[in-house]
């Protein structure tokens, strides 16, 4: 069921702790599009570092490029985007108002004015650009509507450089451009958005076993990143809605404020990408088995993540409201894994050199065990603890005046507040870097 004020408050708490702005602000912004703020870019960091090692880095199978993003059109002629990249756009002949027509009620009445509206046309989503300084149909080029086209197209480059066994895939983050009739929910639907994926080539008899392989791993990251399990949700997409490449997909859909809607997609794209591009530019992209001699074109399995609507699903499942020592208080459960900050240390005062100076002393021996541990000494504590909780941090150290050894028995001895439960308990320094180690871990 869609939660229009939990919307809201996520947006709210997004721009006031610095997670998301809204792009272009201060000149009334630009419709699809969002800026990452200071925790923001932390928390898409850690997400895109945690793909890379799942999906990536510790697989003996795996190997990046990152391609550009303006790329030979003649790519997106071959790939079918150019002909079959759109989505149904209609008017309404009375306010100009134009919608995606598969996103109208009704394509009687237009929603905003109530005018005419006219018939349903595609409209092709690819950004258009110009390279030199022709600017004539010869210089015409697309900013990629996805990251795939590139990793498709240095296929043959990484077989010849690196000659790897099948069956192998290839990683790639970077921004794809959609150019969205109706961008919308946030940075759910953009028109500038960041995609993690994967082409995965494999002998064709060999597809279904490495489909559910991946499966299997995209469930395990939406853990990793602590999506709940029981609101992922599983879709068989049927013939009539797969993209023209696609011989089987699943969508895993996510259950967003504004409803369920899709998260990620696994694709078994056949081998029609390599078959494509080997026609297209006349180039040989068969796969020579140096054990069989056998030469075949490679199939492929694809999954592809969005980033920002990953960042989405986190701190839709992460906001949390209860009530703390009488008050209702706002916190994001987000995984230590992911969190922008892993802990902070805070000063009880600070305008006490000797308090002031010890907590450094804490922080540095924390930020030994990771770089992401915050200071703040600004305003009551109380208010510390509310902005930190905020941000998701899941745990804040106080150094107060039993540190130094007001009380004997307490001397060196730290504040440990957990940030879920806002309890707090006692412990040495040694202590609190064990348990900021396991939390990590």
């Amino acid at each position: 069921m869609a939660d229009q004020n939990l919307m809201e408050k996520i947006i709210s708490l997004t721009k006031r702790r610095g997670f998301v702005f809204p792009g272009s602000e201060i000149y009334g912004g630009l419709a699809g599009t969002y800026d990452y703020g200071p925790m923001g870019v932390i928390l898409k960091e850690n997400v895109e570092r945690l793909w890379l090692s799942m999906f990536r880095d510790n697989r003996d199978d795996m190997f990046g490029v990152d391609a550009a993003i303006l790329m030979n059109p003649k790519i997106w002629e071959a790939s079918g985007h150019v002909a079959g990249f759109s989505d149904p756009l209609i008017e309404c002949e009375k306010c100009k108002r134009r919608f995606r027509a598969d996103h109208l009620e009704s394509l009687g009445k237009c929603p905003e004015c109530e005018g005419k509206l006219g018939d349903a046309r595609q409209f092709n989503m690819m950004f258009k650009t110009h390279a030199g300084a022709a600017e004539d149909d010869s210089a015409t080029v697309y900013l990629r509507p996805e990251t795939a086209g590139g990793i498709f197209t240095n296929y043959k480059n990484v077989v010849d450089s690196v000659h790897p066994k099948l069956p192998f895939g290839i990683a790639q983050i970077g921004k794809a451009f959609r150019n969205e009739i109706a961008p919308r929910d946030f940075i759910f639907r953009l028109r500038e958005l960041s995609q993690m994926e994967v082409e995965y080539f494999v002998k064709p008899d060999d597809w279904e076993k490495a489909f559910e392989e991946w499966r299997k791993m995209m469930h395990l990251f939406a853990g990793a990143v602590g999506i709940p399990e029981n609101m992922v949700h599983e879709l068989e997409v049927p013939d009539t809605d797969r993209a023209h490449y696609s011989k089987r997909t699943i969508d895993f859909e996510f259950d967003y404020p504004f409803g369920r809607k899709e998260l990620w997609g696994l694709a078994y794209r056949t081998n029609f990408d390599l078959s494509a591009h080997a026609n297209a530019s006349n180039t040989e992209l068969a796969y020579l088995d140096e054990e069989t001699k056998e030469k075949f074109t490679p199939h492929v399995i694809e999954p592809s993540l969005g980033v920002d609507r990953t960042i989405l699903a986190i701190l839709s499942s992460a906001y949390r409201e209860d009530e703390l020592a009488g008050e209702t208080r706002t916190y994001l459960a987000l995984s230590p894994k992911i969190a922008p900050m892993k802990a902070m240390v805070s000063p009880l005062l600070r305008n006490k050199p000797e308090l002031v100076e010890k907590a450094r002393e804490v922080r540095a021996e924390l930020k030994k065990v990771h770089p992401a541990i915050a200071w703040d000494d600004n305003g009551n504590i109380g208010k510390r603890y509310r902005r930190q909780d905020e941000i998701g941090t899941p745990f804040c150290i106080t150094i107060d005046f039993d540190t130094l050894g007001e009380k004997p028995e307490l001397k060196d001895t730290v504040t440990l507040r957990h940030r879920d439960t806002g309890e707090q308990e006692r412990l040495t320094v040694s202590q609190v870097v064990e348990r900021l180690q396991t939390a990590l871990e």
